[in-house]
């Protein structure tokens, strides 16, 4: 038994022992609590840091960007099911590519929706894959591909259609589309089975900006109009109209298209080996050609630039498409400019991103797999090589170097592994190499 003093004395130690267990519990909770807050806090920054925006992308050369449409067969109403768009995917991002650019979301043809589906399933598949995409909203005139005479003055009725599903697909996959494409070559005066006048992509650019404004788009969603550099105000003065030079204003970048390929037989004088060098060793005369072929890309960035300049607009300038064939039995082949061999693919592929990288341009290289819809009765049709990968997954000759650092290691397209055309014979491929003409002919065959 206890006596008083002793009962006083115990329970004035319970209370200072309870006291302190309770001052100890609260101060343990509120260092947990300010380690969770913490934890928290970190969480957010990390996740905001992965959140980037088209003006981190673009021009940035950690974000190498690519043209890419999936088709494998001779018509498009054979759609690349998910898993093989996933397969791409996995591909492009293995070489570094993080951006890609698509061409329509129009109804019949899921191919942009399906793309931002199989995305989705790999950023869930892998919290560290990145990739992105410059979505394109197809435009028309009125009576566009049809058999009567198009009317490049009035627009398709499909148009407004086509700017609401790109819009609906930005809005669902915000995390994934960071640009919008109004029409694809659609001002240049050359495609005469479609084109519009400047005014109509005007139009639909001011309508997606004032969705921005309105809060019915994400105001860090970029939007431009893909277009030959002579549709940017770079060439004749009949495109040197005041609805370009609002088109201008109301773009957040220019996108413009360059292709020295095309007119190594509209515009050859750069292609063709001066008499000078007619005594030069023919790797080099091929060389030489391509370096100009690179210079001629540049003078048309300049001369897009000149004119941008010269509204008093300061505006970013992408390259929205740009390639080179490696096979051709038209124009550009043996009996036409003789530009089209992988080996000179290579040589303009690397000197482009070469440029590019340098100079802080995006570059959305066209393009990554051979499509053989685009010249459906003409297997060797330049349009259906412009592919770094041939369809069944072969590595052309611009990226044999990723082969042999085995970047493609485990990756398959159709069940095909990565390995590289000419089973990496350079002294074969050579064999298919033709010098450019002289001014005065046709030089021997290399």
């Amino acid at each position: 038994r206890l006596n008083i003093s002793e009962y006083i004395y115990i329970r004035q130690y319970l209370s200072k022992v309870k006291y302190n267990l309770s001052i100890s519990f609260c101060v343990v909770l509120g260092l947990l609590m300010l380690s969770c807050g913490q934890n928290r806090k970190e969480e957010k920054v990390m996740h905001t840091q992965k959140q980037v925006i088209a003006k981190d992308i673009l021009g940035n050369p950690d974000y190498q960007a690519i043209s890419y449409g999936g088709y494998r067969k001779k018509s498009r109403d054979s759609q690349p099911t998910i898993p093989q768009l996933k397969e791409d995917m996995k591909i492009l991002s293995a070489m570094g590519v993080k951006v890609i650019r698509t061409y329509n979301v129009q109804p019949k043809l899921p191919h942009a929706s399906n793309i931002l589906k199989a995305i989705t399933e790999l950023k869930k598949e892998d919290d560290n894959f990145e990739m992105y995409v410059m979505l394109g909203a197809w435009i028309d005139c009125l009576n566009a591909w049809t058999d009567k005479v198009p009317n490049h003055n009035v627009e398709s009725p499909n148009n407004a259609g086509e700017i609401d599903r790109a819009v609906a697909l930005a809005n669902q996959y915000p995390e994934i589309v960071k640009v919008i494409a109004v029409g694809n070559e659609a001002m240049v005066k050359w495609a005469t089975s479609y084109y519009v006048q400047p005014d109509v992509i005007l139009k639909w650019v001011n309508h997606l900006q004032d969705l921005k404004v309105e809060g019915k788009l994400s105001k860090d969603l970029w939007i431009t109009s893909s277009d030959d550099f002579a549709s940017w105000g770079g060439a004749e003065d009949q495109y040197h109209v005041k609805a370009l030079e609002d088109l201008v204003k109301a773009v957040d970048y220019i996108s413009m298209h360059t292709y020295p390929y095309h007119n190594t037989h509209y515009n050859p004088e750069f292609w063709h080996v001066p008499n000078a060098h007619e005594g030069m060793p023919n790797i080099t005369k091929i060389e030489m050609a391509m370096e100009r072929a690179i210079k001629f890309s540049q003078k048309q960035y300049d001369s897009v630039a000149s004119y941008i300049k010269s509204l008093g607009i300061k505006k970013p300038i992408h390259i929205g498409e740009t390639g080179w064939a490696s096979v051709s039995t038209d124009l550009y082949g043996d009996n036409g400019s003789r530009a089209t061999d992988e080996y000179k693919q290579g040589l303009f592929h690397q000197q482009m991103r070469a440029w590019t990288n340098r100079a802080g341009i995006s570059c959305f290289y066209f393009e990554a797999f051979n499509e053989q819809w685009k010249d459906a009765l003409n297997s060797k049709g330049s349009e259906n090589h412009f592919g770094l990968f041939t369809i069944d997954g072969k590595a052309k000759y611009p990226i044999w170097d990723l082969v042999d650092k085995g970047v493609f290691e485990g990756l398959t397209r159709d069940g095909n592994p990565i390995t590289k055309t000419y089973d990496g014979n350079k002294a074969d491929l050579i064999k298919d190499v033709l010098v450019p003409p002289t001014k005065e002919g046709i030089t021997t065959p290399h």
